[in-house]
C-alpha cells in the first residue's frame, strides 16, 4: 500500500516549501494483528499499528509477515545511524513533548529538540494480547536512546492476566504493539509506574480479563489511566452492563484508540473511555520546524451505532445527534508523520521501527493526562473537562485543516468534529 503520492489539500505554495511528512517515498505496512478477520467482530480485537518502510526495503503484504522472520529486519533504521538523525523527520519523545506544549521548548525540529516531558505519578497500565518477551529490555533501549528517566523493575512490570504466561503472537504484530505502548506512555509520564498487562489472547473475553486485572493495579496505585490500542468493529452487545463494566474503575481513566479506518470501534465508542483520535504533525522542510497539526486522512471516527449520546456530549448534541461520537480528542497517529519506536521482533527482526495508527494516540495521551496530575475521579469527570474547556485555545489545539471519514466525507470543523473530536493537547491544564 504505497502512500507517497497521498498528500493533504494545501496550497501549491505550503506544498513546494513548507510541508514535510517523512521526507523520504515510503510504503505503509498493516501488520496481520492490525487486520479483522471475518468473524472476528465481537470476539476478538485487533491491534491499530502501522509501519513506516522506506522505499528500497522490502514490505511484507498481509499474511506474509513470517517470510520477513529469514531476512534482516527490513525496517531496521540503524544502519544509517543512531535515531534521531537527518532527512527523518519522524517524531521523538522531545519533539512531541514540544508540539503538545509539556516542555519549554520552540522549534519542535525532532532532530534539535531534545528537552523531554517531565512528571508523571501513580500508574499507567497498558493491555495488549500475547506476551512480549523484551518489554523492559525494550524499553531501556528507547529511555537510553532518548535520554529519558531509566527504567527498572521498580517502575515497569509485566503482569499476566490470567496468571499463567501468555503465548507470543506468531504474527509479531502484538510484541510490536506493546513495545509502543509502553514507550510512548512512558515517554509522556517518564514518572508513572507502568504496568503492562498481558491477556491471553486477543479474544475479547481475555482482554476484559486483563482491563479488569489492569483497573485494580491502577486502583491500588491511587489511581491513574488505563490505555487501550486495540479495537474492533462495533457488535449489538457493547452496551451491555456486563460489557461496560470493565471500564468503570473509580479512580481510573481509560483510553482507547479510535481506530485507523473510517468508521467507528469498540471499546472507543465505550462512554466510560477516552477516544483517541488521530492527526499528522506537519514540519518546515527547509527548517525541520513544527508548521502545523492536521486531521488524519485514516483516522477512525463517527457516531457509534448502539452508543447512546453521554451527557458530557450533550454541548456537541448538534453534530453527534443522539448516539456517543467518536473520537473526543487526538495525537499524531499518521504513519506518513511517525514516531520512533525500537522492539526485538522475532517476525520482523530486532531495531528502530517508524510507527503510526492510533495505538500511538492512546498510550501519547494516556500519559499526558496522567502528567497532567489531576487524576479525576472516572472517566466521565474526565471527559466533562474536556468538552467544558474544548474552547480554551491554551488547553486544546482546535484541528480546523482536514478531512477523513467514509470517502473523506468528514471534514474538521471549529470546536469539536468527528475527525479529531476538541482537538490535540496543548499543556496540562483543562484535563
Amino acid at each position: 500500500m504505497n502512500r507517497y503520492n497521498r498528500l493533504l489539500p494545501i496550497t501549491a505554495a505550503l506544498s513546494l516549501l513548507l510541508i514535510a511528512r517523512l521526507a523520504v517515498a515510503r510504503t505503509v505496512v498493516i501488520p496481520q494483528s492490525s487486520i479483522e478477520q471475518p468473524g472476528d467482530i465481537g470476539l476478538r480485537a485487533h491491534t491499530n499499528i502501522e509501519i513506516l518502510a522506506p522505499d528500497g526495503v522490502p514490505a511484507a503484504a498481509p499474511g506474509q509477515a513470517q517470510s520477513l522472520a529469514m531476512q534482516e529486519n527490513p525496517y531496521e533504521m540503524e544502519p544509517m545511524g543512531l535515531p534521531p538523525f537527518p532527512g527523518y523527520l519522524a517524531e521523538t519523545p522531545a519533539s512531541l513533548g514540544c508540539i503538545y506544549k509539556l516542555v519549554a521548548t520552540t522549534g519542535c525540529n525532532p532532530n534539535v529538540v531534545t528537552v523531554n516531558p517531565t512528571g508523571g505519578s501513580r500508574a499507567i497500565a497498558i493491555v495488549d494480547a500475547y506476551h512480549d518477551p523484551t518489554a523492559l529490555s525494550d524499553l531501556q533501549k528507547f529511555s537510553t536512546q532518548f535520554g529519558l528517566k531509566p527504567v527498572s523493575s521498580a517502575n515497569f512490570q509485566v503482569v499476566f492476566a490470567s496468571g499463567t504466561k501468555p503465548p507470543l503472537d506468531p504474527t509479531g504484530g502484538w510484541e510490536i504493539e506493546e513495545a509502543l505502548d509502553t514507550q510512548w506512555a512512558h515517554a509522556m509520564a517518564p514518572g508513572a509506574k507502568i504496568y503492562l498487562v498481558e491477556a491471553a489472547s486477543n479474544l475479547d473475553t481475555d482482554l476484559l480479563v486483563a482491563e479488569d486485572k489492569a483497573s485494580a493495579l491502577v486502583a491500588a496505585a491511587g489511581g491513574g489511566e488505563v490505555s487501550n490500542s486495540w479495537g474492533g468493529s462495533e457488535f449489538s452487545g457493547e452496551t451491555k452492563s456486563s460489557v461496560e463494566g470493565h471500564f468503570k474503575k473509580a479512580g481510573v481513566v481509560y483510553f482507547a484508540a479510535a481506530g485507523d479506518s473510517p468508521g467507528t470501534q469498540w471499546p472507543s465508542v465505550s462512554p466510560f473511555v477516552v477516544s483517541a483520535g488521530g492527526t499528522a504533525t506537519t514540519h518546515n522542510l527547509l527548517t525541520g520546524n513544527f508548521f502545523k497539526e492536521v486531521a488524519w486522512q485514516e483516522t477512525g471516527g463517527g457516531v457509534s451505532l448502539f452508543e447512546p449520546r453521554p451527557s458530557y456530549q450533550n454541548v456537541v448534541s448538534g453534530i453527534v445527534g443522539s448516539h456517543r461520537g467518536t473520537p473526543d480528542l487526538s495525537s499524531d497517529s499518521d504513519p506518513d508523520t511517525p514516531v520512533w519506536m525500537f522492539n526485538a521482533n522475532p517476525v520482523y527482526g530486532t531495531g528502530w521501527f517508524f510507527a503510526g495508527g492510533t495505538s500511538v494516540a492512546s498510550p501519547t495521551l494516556a500519559g499526558i493526562f496522567n502528567s497532567a496530575g489531576h487524576f479525576f475521579a472516572n472517566t466521565a469527570a474526565e471527559l466533562t473537562s474536556i468538552y467544558n474547556n474544548r474552547a480554551v485555545a491554551t488547553d486544546f489545539r482546535d484541528i480546523t485543516f482536514g478531512n477523513c471519514g467514509p470517502y473523506g466525507g468528514l471534514y474538521t470543523a471549529v470546536g469539536y468534529d468527528l475527525c479529531t473530536g476538541v482537538g490535540s493537547d496543548q499543556g496540562k491544564i483543562g484535563k
